[in-house]
């Protein structure tokens, strides 16, 4: 690359990895660094990770971004940050953490979430009613009540953005795109539901949430001389406030438009509308005011666990499937995927639920467990796997009927993320959603978020719609094939009653 082109960083804080982007100011990936995190389940359903790691991760990967590109310090103009939503850390004023961080996926504070919900603040209307046990509230409530000396000695509970902000700036702020989705914080409503927040015995926890909040990709927070010597950049580069993965996905899609839906498929699958009225009573997970451009509400929903079901299968069942994988020298999910493409839709007779961490959407149930139903010696590694595929998208689907009943209209649906490299699980959401899937020129959707706001920081683009325009290209779209569509509709009551015979008491 020319050693003069302007280029921003995006760092995408991801469950598995850390990715840092270089990117022009066209939207062209020039270069990524990628690092992985370590994930840590303790008990069912409980998942940590220690936040030296993603610090660790956004040295080497920023480092290593650099030395690819063959890219000085000085051309990057500015950077931008994404993380994943509702992982909590607890630490002191100067960051340093007194315990691993509750990742996002962690289920432990079901009973508190319940006792948030059951407090029926008016603020609740804008979750559908229900607190998540992933959320902010619920964790902190659990650690007051289950680790009080941690608790006390923190001077800081915020989240992995936060946490990262301090670590790149040396200043303590809040996002507004975290806050607005996961800490029950509403402008309509006058911000911070502190009468909510009393009843459950939370009254000190404010006090240990920095007092700035700044709207995603606003501010006015540059590098640290002590950040820019690990990362190897150039002290006092803007960085752009930062916030949800998923949410910076829905920017780096381009989907911002009336009737468009991000599907961020990762690890989880989380779902993205922007819309100019609220869409209340959905088991979305919610519908939240100026969470991602002020003045908008973003709705959300999403299934806790999909990409990682299908890392769970490779770790433990697709050993023969890696063997041959690295004979081959390919990926081992090319050899499972051709496997599952030769299975015919509906993997004859399998039914999944991909409840392997519980239900967030529609349900919101955290209690509800996957299960694999109707196997046979018929079977084999090619249907189960395809199985989970079809469950992933049957997911997606049930959200998004519940959602159209309170009056979402889907239009055009967007790809971004890890599931948008496997062109089989493309044509089975294509198919089960009987909806085109709308691909992006870059398939790190987060990472170009990331950039995105990058480039608003420095002053590149007056907006993320202008940001959009200029660094977003849909490159192709897959159409759903009409044949399937018979054996989806049957597939997909029969994975809805599963739901019901799994869950209802007997």
């Amino acid at each position: 690359m020319s050693s003069h082109q302007p280029i921003v960083l995006g760092l995408d804080v991801g469950t598995q990895s850390l990715r840092a982007a270089l990117v022009d100011l066209d939207g062209k990936t020039v270069a990524y660094g990628v690092e992985p995190i370590e994930t840590t389940y303790p008990r069912p359903s409980w998942a940590e990770q220690q936040p030296r790691d993603w610090w660790r991760a956004a040295k080497a990967a920023t480092r290593a971004a650099l030395a690819k590109a063959g890219a000085s310090p000085d051309q990057v103009v500015a950077i931008g940050l994404d993380c994943t939503a509702c992982t909590v850390v607890a630490c002191g004023i100067d960051g340093e953490p007194l315990r691993p961080a509750l990742l996002w996926m962690d289920q432990r504070a079901f009973r508190e979430a319940d006792e948030i919900s059951a407090t029926g603040d008016p603020v609740l209307r804008y979750v559908s009613g229900r607190v998540s046990p992933e959320w902010m509230l619920p964790k902190a409530l659990w650690l007051k009540r289950n680790e009080p000396e941690t608790f006390d000695r923190a001077a800081r509970i915020v989240e992995c953005t936060d946490w990262m902000m301090h670590r790149l700036t040396g200043a303590w702020t809040l996002s507004l795109n975290h806050l607005a989705v996961k800490w029950n914080y509403a402008r309509p409503d006058g911000g911070w539901p502190l009468a909510m927040i009393a009843a459950v015995g939370l009254h000190d926890l404010p006090a240990k949430w920095p007092e700035a909040i700044v709207p995603l990709g606003k501010g006015d927070a540059v590098l640290s001389t002590s950040a820019a010597e690990q990362l190897g950049l150039k002290a006092g580069t803007p960085v752009a406030q930062g916030g949800i993965d998923a949410y910076l996905g829905m920017l780096g899609l381009g989907a911002t438009g009336d009737g468009d839906v991000a599907l961020i498929v990762g690890s989880s699958t989380c779902h993205l509308a922007q819309t100019r009225d609220g869409v209340f009573g959905s088991g979305a997970g919610g519908c939240y005011p100026d969470a991602t451009v002020e003045g908008l509400y973003t709705i959300e929903a999403g299934q806790t666990a999909t990409g990682s079901i299908l890392d769970w299968y490779r770790r433990h069942f697709a050993g023969r499937e890696q063997v041959e994988a690295d004979a081959r020298g390919v990926n081992v999910y090319t050899i499972l995927d051709e496997k599952a493409a030769v299975v015919p839709p509906g993997a004859e007779g399998l039914v999944v639920r991909e409840d392997w961490q519980g239900n967030r959407s529609p349900y919101k149930n955290p209690q509800a467990r996957g299960a694999i139903v109707g196997l046979s010696l018929a079977h084999g590694p090619g249907h189960v796997f395809r199985a989970l595929y079809e469950a992933t998208a049957m997911g997606t689907r049930h959200i998004l009927d519940d959602a159209s009943h309170f009056g979402l209209k889907v239009e055009r649906v967007f790809i971004g993320g890890g599931g948008a490299k496997s062109p089989l699980w493309l044509q089975i959401h294509a198919d089960v959603l009987k909806k085109p899937i709308h691909l992006t020129r870059e398939g790190e959707s987060c990472a170009l978020g990331s950039a995105m706001t990058a480039a608003v920081a420095a002053g590149v683009y007056k907006d993320f719609d202008e940001a959009a325009q200029a660094m977003v290209a849909v490159e192709r779209v897959v159409e759903p094939n009409p044949k399937h569509v018979d054996v989806y509709d049957e597939l997909f009551a029969r994975y809805v009653d599963l739901y019901r015979r799994l869950n209802d008491p007997v």
